[in-house]
C-alpha cells in the first residue's frame, strides 16, 4: 500500500467547552497537492497547529510519512510557511536564510538563493537589508525562498499567497507546478478557490470544526450541481447568499 504523506484519524480538539476539531479524518497521498477550505474560524488554523504538534490533540491521531507527529522525526521531512510569517526584525533577509537552511541542516549557497528570490520577482538587494525595512509582500516572498530552499519532501503553506501583488501570485504558482513536476507533496489553505481549482488534485472542506468533504475539486462541483469550486463550496457549507 502507498505510504500517506498526511494522516488525519478521527482528529478532534477541544479548548474548555469549545469544539474547535471534531473527529476529522482523511489523509493527503505521496505527490499529492491538498487544499484545505473554509471559512476564517472552520478550524483549518487549529488543524494544522495539530499537525505541527503546536498544541496537544483531544482526541484522534496524525502521522506524518506514517511516523507520529508528536516525534520530532516526523517533521524532518516538512517545511512550514505560516499566514502571519514575521521573521526576526533585526536580520538581514541572508541572515534570516542561512538561519532557517541550518535549523534543518542545508547547507546555504548565495547563487541558489538569489535565483530563487528572482523567481518570486525580489531584487537580490533584499538579502542585504534588514527585516523591518521589507514590506508585506517582501517578508512574503522571503518566507517562500526560505521554505523552498529547504528542499523538503512536504509543504505545509498556510496562506502562501497572502500579500503578494498579481505577478509575485502568478510567480508563486509557477514554483507550486514546479514542485508537483518534482512529485513534491503541498498541503496548502487558500481562500482563493481559484488556486485551489487550478493547482489542487483534491481538497477538504472544513466548516464549523468538521469534515464537510474531500474529494477532487471536479467531485465537489458535481455532489452540489455547481459550475464553479465557489458556488460548490457555498452549497457544501450550507451558505445562503442573499440577492442584491
Amino acid at each position: 500500500m502507498t505510504e500517506s504523506a498526511l494522516h488525519f484519524d478521527n482528529v478532534a480538539k477541544k479548548y474548555g467547552r469549545a469544539h474547535a476539531l471534531r473527529g476529522v479524518t482523511f489523509e493527503v497521498q505521496r505527490g499529492e497537492f491538498f487544499g484545505l477550505v473554509g471559512v476564517n474560524g472552520a478550524g483549518k488554523s487549529t488543524l494544522l497547529k495539530c499537525l505541527l504538534d503546536f498544541c496537544h490533540l483531544s482526541g484522534g491521531a496524525i502521522d506524518i510519512f506514517g511516523t507520529p507527529h508528536q516525534l520530532t522525526a516526523a517533521r524532518r521531512r516538512l517545511a512550514f510557511l505560516p499566514e502571519r510569517f514575521n521573521p526576526p526584525y533585526f536580520l538581514t533577509g541572508e541572515d534570516f536564510i542561512r538561519y532557517v537552511l541550518d535549523m534543518q541542516s542545508t547547507p546555504y549557497e548565495r547563487g541558489e538563493a538569489e535565483h530563487m528570490l528572482r523567481s518570486f520577482d525580489l531584487d537580490v538587494s533584499a538579502l542585504k537589508l534588514p527585516v523591518r525595512a521589507y514590506s508585506k509582500g517582501m517578508t512574503q516572498k522571503l518566507g517562500l525562498a526560505a521554505c523552498l530552499l529547504s528542499r523538503k519532501d512536504l509543504y505545509i503553506l498556510d496562506e502562501p499567497a497572502s500579500g503578494l501583488d498579481p505577478k509575485a501570485h502568478a510567480l508563486l504558482k509557477a514554483r507550486l507546478q514546479e514542485l508537483k513536476r518534482r512529485s513534491c507533496t503541498v498541503f496548502f489553505t487558500s481562500h482563493a478557490l481559484a488556486d485551489i481549482s487550478e493547482l489542487c488534485d483534491r481538497v477538504a472542506v472544513i466548516h464549523d470544526g468538521s469534515l464537510r468533504f474531500a474529494g477532487t475539486p471536479a467531485a465537489l462541483c458535481a455532489q452540489y450541481d455547481s459550475a464553479s469550486l465557489e458556488q460548490a463550496f457555498l452549497r457544501c457549507i450550507d451558505a445562503i447568499i442573499q440577492p442584491a
